[in-house]
């Protein structure tokens, strides 16, 4: 058995001594598809960020054994200044690199490979902020292939995209983990999240993880999103979860 690419015992998550999520218990191994579930303010940034080293676990152990790239929502407003998709993809290798020195012919070889990985060598030369959302969130993808990522964190990365860029990204997601990248999707698609290898619901603490078809439980979704609705298509004996807070203590809230 090889180690796992992250491993959190008791581990407690946050900012100047103040918890945002705690109780994470899990390990996961290498070329898995995981997704984080849990409303926004349960935790799944600050995981993200403590996975890169961001910032370090307030107590408990979080270990990362990989090299690990966040692949941010597009946002267009802070990408629309005139840089190219190859461009783009480029700035992954930056990591890698000592301060001082400029990526080059081999970095941008590197950068076309990995838009070919994606499918969007073709776009190559094309205005970064005159592409799809789809076709944005693929480049900001093969940016992290170039930094040679073996982690890779997406943060809520279907959002905004229609159903074939949808089920685009989901086939890149599975080629990755066939080859051996772990991906952790941060999602409100609980169906989404049902195609996953595995699944980590959280609420300010670890509500659950593990095998979709056993972590994900009406009792969970009620403790991972409180008062939200959620909807679980296929699955009448969950059905719609009633407006209601769960029972949780009232420093839970953040």
């Amino acid at each position: 058995m090889t180690e796992p690419v992250i491993r959190a015992a008791h581990a407690t998550l946050g900012y100047e001594g103040i918890p945002v999520v705690q109780s994470l218990e899990f390990e996961i191994p290498a070329g898995s598809r995981v997704g984080i579930l849990g409303p926004n303010g349960g935790g799944k940034t600050t995981l993200f960020r403590a996975l890169t080293g961001e910032i370090p676990p307030l107590s408990g152990q979080l270990e990362v054994n990989a090299t690990s790239a966040t692949v941010a929502q597009t946002d267009r407003s802070r990408l629309d200044f005139p840089v190219s998709a190859l461009d783009v993809a480029t700035m992954g290798s930056l990591a890698r690199l000592p301060w001082w020195k400029r990526p080059g012919r081999a970095e941008r070889r590197r950068a076309r490979q990995a838009l070919e990985e994606v499918g969007l060598e073709d776009l190559a030369n094309h205005t970064f902020g005159d592409l799809s959302g789809g076709q944005r969130q693929r480049v900001l993808i093969a940016r992290a292939l170039t930094a040679e990522a073996e982690l890779l964190l997406m943060d809520e990365p279907f959002t905004g995209l229609d159903t074939a860029n949808e089920q685009r990204l989901e086939a890149l997601i599975d080629r990755l983990a066939t080859a051996g990248r772990t991906v952790m999707i941060a999602t409100h698609e609980v169906e989404q999240a049902e195609r996953w290898d595995l699944v980590l619901c959280l609420n300010g603490e670890q509500i659950s993880f593990g095998d979709p078809a056993a972590a994900i439980s009406k009792p969970v979704l009620e403790a991972t999103y409180g008062g939200h609705i959620v909807e679980i298509p296929g699955q009448p004996d969950l059905g719609v979860l009633p407006a209601h807070h769960h029972h949780h203590d009232p420093g839970d809230d953040r």
